[in-house]
């Protein structure tokens, strides 16, 4: 197994790259040797490049919304022209509407699902349009890296957050379908569920918690070390895996398991027999005893401790 984390003669598309952590994850990877097509809506999209042009590394700028299903092809497109191939997808750009499911306006939804569900529909798309074509020209597998962006609000259902909950879900399931239907042409795709303090998350993680080490916990070039792991050689072994992210942790998420099963004495349940044996068995079941991942919450503690001493 090949241990190379360089991206040298590598191509990358970052989407939301003009701040927080697609901003740091185009960093990361330009950091790493990769040429870097940076996406955002506006001129922050230039920004990174101009970060990036300034430490010696190669990048362009292509703004406009991943909703576009154009924008995806234009994405793929641009880093062939430009850089000479496409390799790496980085699916990052992402809004926020948050409202209980009692609140929730129908552009509430819509939005969401458009930004997120869709716009990494529309760049994995494009990429494995590309990648299929460049394997059969190959007549074998190419290289090719996806990395999606789901969330812990799709392992905890987030009650503020039905929305965004939904489309991280649905994110994680597009990651499966894609590293499925991909690897046969070398390509692996893997979701990370990060927690990083960005504009973006300001409201939930208050300030700025930085100990000694002078690297805040929840920083985003923490997540996009793992980034960069996924996106290079290294990780090749690596696919249809979601990991949780921030602080001084990765942690892997598994499977969902069967907790139990009920059978039917006869050929159907009737729904007596149903209300027999489900209602026995939920009986006194605890209010987090649920399909949601709770658990992931107990990583906390260990994931944001830097063993340095932080101000109160």
């Amino acid at each position: 197994m090949t241990q190379n984390p360089t991206l040298d003669g590598r191509a990358a598309v970052v989407t939301g790259a003009g701040a927080g952590l697609g901003r740091a994850e185009a960093l990361a990877l330009a950091d790493a040797g990769a040429a870097v097509v940076v996406n955002d809506m506006g001129a922050a999209a230039h920004d990174v490049v101009d970060e990036i042009r300034a430490a010696g590394g190669r990048a362009v700028a292509v703004t406009g919304d991943v909703s576009d299903w154009a924008l995806g092809e234009e994405l793929v497109r641009t880093a062939v022209t430009e850089f000479g191939s496409m390799d790496i997808l980085v699916n990052n750009a992402g809004i926020l509407r948050d409202k209980m499911i009692f609140n929730l306006s129908e552009s509430d939804w819509d939005d969401v699902i458009r930004v997120h569900l869709k716009g990494h529909a529309a760049t994995s798309r494009a990429a494995a349009v590309h990648w299929r074509q460049a394997s059969k020209e190959a007549n074998g597998p190419v290289y090719g890296r996806v990395i999606n962006t789901s969330s812990e609000a799709f392992l905890f259902g987030s009650a503020g957050q039905p929305n965004y909950s939904a489309a991280k879900a649905g994110i994680t399931a597009l990651t499966l379908s894609t590293a499925q239907g991909l690897s046969r042409y070398g390509v692996r795709a893997n979701a990370i569920c990060p927690r990083a303090r960005t504009a973006m998350t300001a409201d939930a993680f208050g300030e700025n918690n930085t100990g000694a080490s002078g690297l805040d916990p929840l920083a985003p070039e923490r997540v996009a070390t793992l980034v960069r792991y996924l996106a290079s050689p290294a990780s090749d072994e690596v696919n249809g895996q979601v990991f949780v992210v921030y602080g001084k942790m990765v942690a892997l998420m598994e499977a969902p398991k069967v907790e139990h099963r009920f059978d039917a004495a006869g050929s159907a349940f009737t729904v007596d027999e149903l209300g027999d044996q489900l209602s026995s068995y939920f009986s006194g079941r605890g209010p987090y005893e649920t399909y949601a991942a709770y658990s992931v919450a107990e990583l906390e503690k260990v994931a944001l401790a830097t063993g340095d001493p932080v101000d109160a």
